[in-house]
């Protein structure tokens, strides 16, 4: 099989080496933005400003410049890239006969073009808006980009309105380092990636605070009912919810110690300002950018999401990290 990774950063990068490193060997093409850098990873057999340490396996080539030749070749066809530049890339790729699928997790944010109700569109609503007739699908689940990228194990989901796009994902991933399950349920792996960006940083903040475990795991587990909350409202299937892209992918991004997420709501709570946390990643922490969509969607649908409209607060300056917590502990009793 012939895959065309778009956006060398750690994800997509990972996501090309684990395709490549399977026993029948994908051909596999990664494209880089940038030339100067996709001439250093070729060159170095390695994405030395991501994933240090990890040789390329053979099979992966590294390259810039017009994607047409690379698009018309691929069999599949992969974007890596931030939320923020999905649609662009599905406008693109909007009429290729191949399936084309992302990895990015989170809801575009606001547009000035927009109306109220077509604010903060899942991966999957950007698509049917701007490339109604492609096959497409999510590659999702808890994953951090080092640990694929070293063939760790590591257990996904593949989603897609298209059975076939997913069973393709299952053909092109499934491997003895990485399991791939498929799910019809794009609306709640969408819904399971998004909001645990959002809540790793509660818990971030949380650990940062030194509040304890107990904190984390009350945080953790009502974090999980908000998100299922929001993703049925919106058709999901609750049970999707207790699977890899939505407890699985909660607990690992709330808890380890590689979530840049999670780091985030840390660094905010030593004081730094979110601009600071940000530059310091030198990743692209996806919660920050998905918190007031995530919000501004569950309202228009009349969500209640507690600790998501906390972490939008802290991050618009509205509230103090050392308010945070109080604003949740104080809220009237309810039954679970």
């Amino acid at each position: 099989m012939k895959i065309f990774v778009i956006g060398a950063g750690a994800w997509g990068t990972a996501i090309a080496m684990s395709a490549a490193a399977r026993a029948d060997a994908h051909s596999v093409t990664l494209w880089a933005r940038d030339a100067a850098q996709a001439q250093q990873m070729q060159a170095e057999r390695a994405n030395t400003r991501y994933l240090k340490g990890v040789q390329f396996p053979a099979s992966l080539t590294v390259v810039s410049g017009d994607v047409g030749p690379h698009v018309a070749e691929a069999d599949l066809i992969v974007l890596g890239t931030p939320m923020a530049a999905l649609r662009e890339w599905l406008e693109r790729l909007a009429h290729v006969p191949v399936p084309v699928v992302w990895l990015c997790k989170g809801f575009e944010a606001a547009r000035k073009d927009a109306a109220a109700d077509a604010q903060g569109l899942m991966a999957h609503e950007v698509c049917q808006q701007v490339a109604p007739d492609l096959q497409s699908g999510v590659l999702s689940g808890p994953s951090f980009a080092d640990e694929v990228a070293r063939h760790q194990p590591t257990a996904l989901v593949a989603a897609s309105a298209h059975p076939q796009v997913s069973q393709l994902l299952v053909d092109a991933f499934h491997g003895e380092a990485m399991r791939v399950y498929a799910n019809s349920d794009i609306v709640g792996v969408e819904v399971g990636g998004a909001v645990k960006n959002v809540l790793a940083i509660a818990t971030g903040l949380c650990d940062g605070l030194q509040l304890g475990l107990n904190a984390r795991a009350a945080l953790i587990t009502r974090g999980l009912a908000e998100m299922t909350r929001l993703g049925m409202a919106l058709g999901a299937r609750p049970e999707t919810f207790m699977g890899l892209s939505g407890l699985g992918d909660l607990v690992l991004t709330a808890t380890g110690d590689l979530s840049r997420n999670r780091k985030v709501g840390q660094l905010l709570a030593k004081g730094m300002t979110l601009d600071q946390a940000v530059q310091s990643l030198g990743h692209v922490a996806e919660g920050v950018y998905s918190a007031r969509t995530v919000l501004a969607r569950a309202r228009l649908l009349k969500v209640e999401m507690p600790i998501t409209e906390t972490v939008v607060d802290l991050l618009d300056g509205r509230l103090a990290v050392s308010d945070a917590v109080q604003t949740l502990m104080v809220r009237d009793p309810r039954g679970e």
